[in-house]
């Protein structure tokens, strides 16, 4: 992924809404689960790290993206950003951005 494309997705995680929330459990199965069928119905999402949580953002969203094979977007505080083009109907094309 260059610059310029992360750049665009960036941008594009502005308006999003956390859809993930990584607590006390840290990052199970269910929520891997969870982050698969988002990032297939949406292809780009938001998470936070509550305080609880068992690692930071930065830990958690690199955990993330290997257990999903997502690329990471952005990191700032306790949220995180990841990419992944969906295998049907895929809105966002890096190609084109």
């Amino acid at each position: 992924m260059t610059a310029k494309q992360r750049a665009a997705l960036r941008s594009m995680a502005n308006t999003l809404d956390p859809v993930l929330h990584i607590g006390k459990e840290g990052i199970s199965d269910n929520l891997v689960k969870q982050a698969w069928d988002a990032l297939e119905a949406r292809e780009l999402i938001k998470a936070t790290v509550q305080k609880n949580a068992p690692f930071d953002a930065r830990e958690a969203c690199q955990q993330l993206c290997d257990r999903v094979h997502a690329e990471p977007v952005q990191v700032i505080g306790s949220r995180f950003v990841v990419y992944r083009q969906a295998r049907e109907n895929s809105r966002i094309k890096l190609e084109d951005l």
